[in-house]
């Protein structure tokens, strides 16, 4: 018996766990190693952080999808693997062995620059952690005054966090004060212009100050490229990403930066049994973007792809579409959309992007759902 391992439980990952849900393979052991029984998807993270959704609205349960798909899940992360024995090593020096190989863990964020901020740094990744850690600075806000955040990062992540963080603070801890460090890259860079202005229309409306300088971790928070210095008792990261450092060691053929090297495929160069999605890998065909847009869209070509390994069938390109759509949350139930060179605004891209968040969450939470009833009334 063959046996197939899914690292992470990433966007991609949930279209390969119903696609195996779908085609009941009698002939190979799957195994699933993930940190959490649940996804928290990001798309809903600033909508969540500024009290719009529970937790419960927001997550995934991979559990329920893992058994529909008859999927061995070993709850763990990955601290290292070896792409020419095949195997993938866990934090206690257990080893699983495998003969096709599927990662999608994603990258983590660079806090190189922002280390010396000590205790006061977040970092918007491990999303767990910071799902874990966030209701704990809205505690830590209500209870003292002048409570001051800073996000750095200039990014689609950065404006929403800044944004959601503001609504939220001004809701538990009225004289709150937030702050957004762009960098000297600018806001939203490879946006359209029409898109930048809007969103630093919004930040000034909702009284976040935008710095467009580089910054720094200090003790006492972050200092500018001026040496201006702002104090913070929190200072979120929504930095650039950079590949897992497990990944050095791994075997596989990397890029320059340390992902692994895929075809259009989503196959690695270097061993045609790895195949990855998301963050965590580089298309060397074409350059993308790294999005959670093409790991939700890429899914379905990797399920394909893996099937059609075990089957030795022909392989599926993932082509990525010209232009993605962003809907960019801005606090309050407000957003802005970004596509190509158009944009737009109002409460009713908010109403749009909700209504694609939850058929999102929908979609996956009622695929396990409908496969355990269908268990259930076969076992009866």
């Amino acid at each position: 018996m063959k046996r197939l391992v899914l690292v992470g439980g990433g966007h991609a990952h949930l279209s390969v766990l119903q696609a195996l849900a779908q085609e009941k393979l009698t002939d190979v052991e799957v195994v699933l190693v993930t940190p959490s029984a649940h996804q928290n998807y990001s798309g809903m993270l600033p909508g969540w952080m500024a009290g719009h959704y529970s937790l419960a609205q927001c997550r995934i349960d991979l559990q329920a999808l893992a058994r529909a798909a008859g999927v061995t899940m070993v709850i763990d992360r990955i601290a290292g693997m070896d792409a020419d024995r095949r195997c993938v090593g866990l934090p206690d020096g257990r080893h699983i062995e495998y003969d096709l190989l599927s990662l999608d863990v994603g990258s983590e964020i660079d806090v190189s620059w922002l280390e010396m901020a000590g205790d006061k740094l977040l970092p918007v990744k491990p999303l767990d952690a910071f799902f874990d850690a966030w209701p704990k600075v809205l505690a830590a806000a209500n209870a003292q005054s002048g409570y001051r955040l800073v996000v750095v990062g200039g990014g689609a992540a950065g404006v929403e966090l800044a944004l959601a963080a503001h609504h939220a603070l001004q809701l538990n801890a009225s004289n709150a004060q937030v702050d957004l460090v762009a960098s000297d890259s600018g806001l939203l860079p490879g946006h359209a212009p029409g898109v930048q202005r809007r969103m630093t229309l919004a930040l000034a409306r909702a009284g976040v100050q935008l710095h467009a300088q580089k910054a720094v971790g200090i003790e006492q928070g972050v200092m500018l490229s001026d040496a201006t210095v702002l104090q913070a008792d929190c200072v979120i990261a929504a930095t650039g990403a950079r590949a897992p450092s497990w990944l050095q060691p791994s075997r596989l053929l990397l890029d320059e930066h340390g992902y692994i090297a895929v075809n259009g495929q989503h196959q690695s160069l270097s061993h045609a049994n790895v195949f990855a999605a998301g963050d965590i890998c580089a298309r060397q065909d074409l350059t993308m973007a790294r999005s959670g847009v093409h790991a939700v869209h890429a899914g379905p070509v990797l399920a394909a792809n893996l099937l059609a390994t075990l089957k030795r069938l022909p392989l599926a390109t993932y082509k990525p579409r010209k232009r993605s759509l962003y809907l960019l949350a801005c606090g309050d139930q407000y957003a802005i959309a970004s596509w190509g060179g158009f944009s737009a605004e109002g409460a009713w891209v908010w109403r749009w992007k909700d209504r694609i968040d939850r058929g999102f969450i929908a979609r996956h939470s009622n695929s396990g759902r409908r496969r355990d009833t269908l268990v259930s009334k076969e076992a009866t």
